[in-house]
């Protein structure tokens, strides 16, 4: 809104300084500051009025060292993380811009999927929160409209995106049914959409199994959103775009508005979410800042590059998904009885998530969270750089 503001007051009276409202750099820079303020401004009152209302933390026992002394901590923090992205978006951001409502609607959408399950389980009592199934259905009914928005959309329309590491980097979804012969380019929406449901699903789930120890899920998804950003900007500026040869991409430079202030939300709350956590987001956050990730990059044609760039969220998901297959595996080969456990010297993991198993093995919570930190620095300085290791 304030975008438009200036630039009003540039056109009709020449305002002094207005016209700096017309730069993205300015703009991402302030909703930036903006989304960081709003956190660090409201963040203790609205701990304080958590606690006066007992929404609480319920922890299920998991036989974690320091596990109990988080029962009751504040939660739905996510509320919080959602109103500083969103604010300084709908402050800063071009409105009009359909890649902007595109991540303004996942943010809403999600938060809202997240909301509904921290209600159900502070508020009904019930550990177990919104049935899984339908957060996957809300998972997926957003990521087909974003393939759908992304394969008919008349001024964004295409099947192709960025595949890293690759000199001629641009692939066509469209190849993969290439058997098809002349009917391929007519049906690749098809693939993109069901491609498109996958990302925002795994992505999604990957980063609300993250949200398990104090400071890991905010510290991952804003180095992972200062990523995005850089790519956002670089496939806006037509100048870059051609210099490093990827898909140039018009009008979505106006994203960096929005992802700054994610990143600004996330670095916010990790100042009342590092160990011992003050307040937990809970899958109000969660859901949303997976969602978030998945559907921008996406929107920025680069969601190949996910593996690398959310390869936290990656080992953190195949830990469980090896985990679980493991006791089947090893349930059915020595016929274990119904309800015998499988000995945990047997297991893959001590625990999973993969962040629980180093907590058996008697790691502290703030050298995991610094650890994969450090990790996911490294896998976001990798992702950049194969914008020009091809």
């Amino acid at each position: 809104m304030l975008y438009y503001l200036f630039d009003w007051l540039d056109r009709a009276f020449d305002f002094p300084g207005a016209g700096v409202f017309q730069y993205i750099s300015f703009r991402a820079s302030m909703s930036a500051i903006t989304s960081l303020v709003i956190m660090l401004f409201f963040g203790k009152p609205f701990i304080r009025y958590i606690k006066r209302k007992s929404i609480g933390e319920t922890v299920r026992d998991l036989g974690l060292q320091g596990q109990k002394e988080k029962e009751g901590t504040p939660t739905m923090g996510g509320l919080l993380i959602l109103a500083a992205i969103i604010v300084p978006t709908l402050l800063f951001a071009k409105i009009n811009n359909v890649y902007v409502v595109t991540m303004l609607v996942t943010t809403v959408w999600l938060g809202l999927f997240g909301f509904i399950d921290d209600y159900i389980k502070v508020f009904k009592k019930n550990k177990n929160g919104m049935p899984g199934k339908y957060k996957v259905v809300g998972q997926v009914l957003l990521g087909l409209g974003v393939g759908l928005l992304l394969s008919f959309h008349p001024t964004i329309a295409s099947t192709k995106t960025t595949i890293p590491f690759v000199k001629g980097n641009e692939f066509d979804y469209a190849w993969l049914i290439g058997w098809l012969g002349d009917w391929a380019q007519s049906y690749a929406w098809v693939v993109y959409v069901l491609v498109a449901i996958f990302v925002v699903t795994a992505v999604s789930n990957a980063a609300n199994l993250t949200d398990g120890i104090d400071g890991l899920a905010t510290s991952t998804a804003g180095i992972i959103g200062g990523s995005l950003a850089i790519l956002a900007w670089l496939s806006g500026n037509v100048v870059m775009a051609n210099y490093l040869n990827i898909v140039y991409l018009s009008d979505i430079g106006e994203l960096t508005v929005f992802i700054t202030a994610f990143v600004g939300a996330a670095l916010g709350f990790l100042w009342f979410n590092t160990y011992p956590a003050e307040i937990f987001m809970g899958d109000t956050g969660s859901l949303a800042l997976g969602g978030i990730i998945a559907v921008f990059a996406l929107l920025i044609r680069k969601e190949l590059l996910l593996p690398v760039l959310c390869g936290i969220y990656l080992v953190e998901d195949f830990s469980v998904i090896w985990q679980t297959q493991s006791c089947k595996w090893y349930r059915k080969k020595h016929k274990l009885p119904a309800g015998q456990i499988v000995p945990i010297e047997k297991r893959p993991f001590l625990m999973t998530p993969i962040h629980h198993h180093f907590q058996r093995k008697g790691m502290a919570e703030p050298k995991i969270v610094q650890r994969f930190a450090i990790i996911g620095i490294l896998l976001a300085i990798v992702s950049i750089v194969t914008l020009k290791l091809r």
